[in-house]
């Protein structure tokens, strides 16, 4: 049997920016959702302060993932 392993990469509350979209401001994450699939998707919602919210794929494992997108946490 095949067991998922997922490696995630944010949690609700941390501050992040997105490094190709300054003008976003900072954001915050707001909500964390995980497919009960095996494979499925794992995202998170941002609420950046000047462009309101907006949805990334949360799975490191991803080539999607917005770590690889540009998205960081910040202090």
């Amino acid at each position: 049997m095949y067991k998922e392993i997922r490696k995630l990469y944010l949690s609700v509350g941390e501050k992040v920016v997105h490094l190709r979209h300054p003008e976003w401001g900072v954001g915050k994450v707001v909500e964390e959702m995980n497919s009960t699939i095996v494979g499925g998707f794992s995202m998170v919602r941002i609420d950046f302060n000047n462009c309101g919210e907006k949805t990334f794929d949360n799975n490191m494992e991803s080539l999607c993932c917005c770590y690889h997108a540009g998205v960081r946490r910040v202090d």
